[in-house]
């Protein structure tokens, strides 16, 4: 027999079951009492729900809304052009939907970071996918003459997305450790790559077959609330620390103290620098790579040029499904690989990390080489680019996990977002076709000049991910160091419960 938070009794438990309370925590068993009473339907109900809220569907359903998040942001990439000819803008006015979008993402990460390491997170992530649904739905329904109002919408979903990328990792580093996370945060950080690629192939899809591009903004919406709903009743709010350390947190550091820790935490600094340049080579290729393979088509004259006529979507579907896979391949190879080598040694997480940048490097920029020549030899060195690219995302977050105190980790993660961000697809996808549009100035216009100084613009990509992977090799350097001042700080800030004396006044 078991007995619920309110007192009463829960059918079908034994003696030695425990239950878990609202709050997320576990109460121990206890015996049974004359004095309690049987359970109500709904209070049995509750019950029943409070068993469900285990660690492994947390994250499974966290997961799920990360896919989501990004399916989300890339579903406008995948009907740019139908967007671009309904609202009748320029490539400039285009382009400011992802301006807008990443920069209200990136300027809203701390303020979520600084609110998720001091109150309710799971409260904060649903409210957060709430909004950005809602704001996706309502602005398909913008007519043509309020061109700023979509723009203004894609900056508040920024603003709602930021909300769930800056909190949720905490979550799952709070219910997990040791492999047990890194498995965790890998499945979860597969959401990346594999809702980006979705987002491509949802926006083309949905628009042929609704025969609107609108219905592409009316899908992930529904699946958003859904998901927001899932967290509300099935995430639990675990204390912050409770994976790491069975002590209790005793004092709270100031929002100053912790940014001022960071700082000078030089494991995380560099980290995020690498996770920059991983951010700047995937804003790029997403925006440009589908485009860039059309023009080599074109050159290879197995494509006509696009002109009054809706453009071909092949290349986007299919740029989008090696995205997905590759998500895929690179988040479980690196998670296995990672395991194998911490036998090896301790500083195999950002190891790791260095050798697949540098390896990404060399198929990156063999991607230019073949495009000319073969289209089916620049997909299979992306292929190859993008699992070694993607190897690294989720060691990343636990490398953060690693060296950062759970009481500052949203804040770490807020800002972490907010420096790839700052740094790498805020400004990738302009600064390549400013190069782009430059070299084309620079000479006649053909179609092989056009497809020309577009791969050089992107050249710049690949010495981007070699600076990142000497990032990860200076972070391999401090590691160890940084993580243990992490474990004595996490000392420091708790204590166990049997050490709390009660002294007599």
């Amino acid at each position: 027999m078991c007995v619920e938070s309110d007192g009463c009794e829960i059918e079908g438990c034994s003696s030695s079951d425990e239950v878990r309370t609202l709050s997320g925590s576990m109460s121990p068993a206890l015996k049974s009492n004359p004095d309690l009473h049987p359970c109500k339907p709904g209070q049995k109900f509750r019950a029943a729900l409070l068993r469900c809220r285990s660690p492994a569907a947390a994250a499974g359903i966290l997961s799920f809304g990360n896919v989501l998040n990004y399916m989300d942001r890339y579903t406008v990439a995948g009907v740019v052009q139908d967007i671009q000819r309904h609202y009748e803008q320029s490539d400039s006015g285009i382009g400011l939907l992802q301006t807008v979008f990443i920069c209200s993402f990136m300027v809203a990460a701390p303020i979520f970071g600084y609110l998720g390491d001091r109150f309710n997170r799971k409260v904060i992530l649903s409210c957060g996918i709430f909004f950005w649904s809602i704001v996706t739905l309502l602005s398909s329904f913008i007519s043509k003459e309020y061109y700023w109002l979509f723009v203004l919408s894609r900056g508040l979903v920024g603003i709602g997305e930021s909300s769930y990328s800056s909190i949720s990792p905490t979550i799952i580093g709070d219910l997990f450790t040791n492999n047990s996370r890194t498995m965790m945060l890998s499945v979860f950080y597969l959401a990346i790559p594999l809702g980006s690629g979705l987002g491509y192939i949802l926006g083309a899809s949905a628009k042929v077959a609704a025969g609107d591009w609108h219905w592409a903004l009316r899908v992930s919406p529904v699946l958003g609330i859904t998901a927001g709903t899932l967290i509300l009743l099935f995430v639990p709010e675990p204390k912050r620390g409770s994976a790491d350390q069975m002590g209790r947190i005793k004092t709270r550091t100031s929002w100053l103290c912790d940014m001022k820790a960071l700082a000078k935490n030089r494991s995380y600094v560099f980290s995020s620098l690498a996770s920059s340049a991983v951010s700047f080579a995937t804003g790029a290729f997403g925006m440009w790579i589908p485009l860039y393979l059309f023009r080599a088509q074109v050159v290879q004259k197995t494509a006509e040029p696009c002109t009054n006529e809706i453009c071909s979507s092949t290349d986007s579907l299919i740029f989008g499904a090696i995205t997905c896979v590759t998500g895929l391949l690179g988040v479980v190879i690196g998670a296995a690989t990672t395991r194998l080598c911490r036998q090896k040694t301790e500083r195999a997480d950002p190891l790791v990390c260095a050798v697949s940048m540098l390896g990404s490097a060399i198929f990156i920029c063999l991607i230019f080489v073949v495009a000319k020549k073969s289209i089916v030899g620049a997909y299979v060195c992306i292929f190859i680019g993008e699992t070694l690219l993607f190897l690294n995302w989720a060691i990343t977050a636990d490398i953060l996990m690693f060296v950062v105190i759970p009481t500052r980790r949203a804040t770490a993660v807020a800002f972490q977002s907010f420096t790839s961000h700052l740094l790498g697809d805020a400004g990738s996808p302009y600064l390549i076709g400013l190069i782009s549009d430059a070299l084309q100035q620079s000479y006649a216009t053909s179609a092989l000049w056009r497809f020309l100084s577009l791969g050089y613009a992107l050249m710049l990509c690949p010495f981007i991910i070699v600076l990142g992977g000497m990032f990860f090799l200076a972070t391999a350097l401090f590691f160890l160091d940084d993580r243990e001042k992490a474990d004595k700080q996490l000392n420091q800030l708790t204590r166990p419960p049997s050490s709390v004396k009660v002294t007599a006044t």
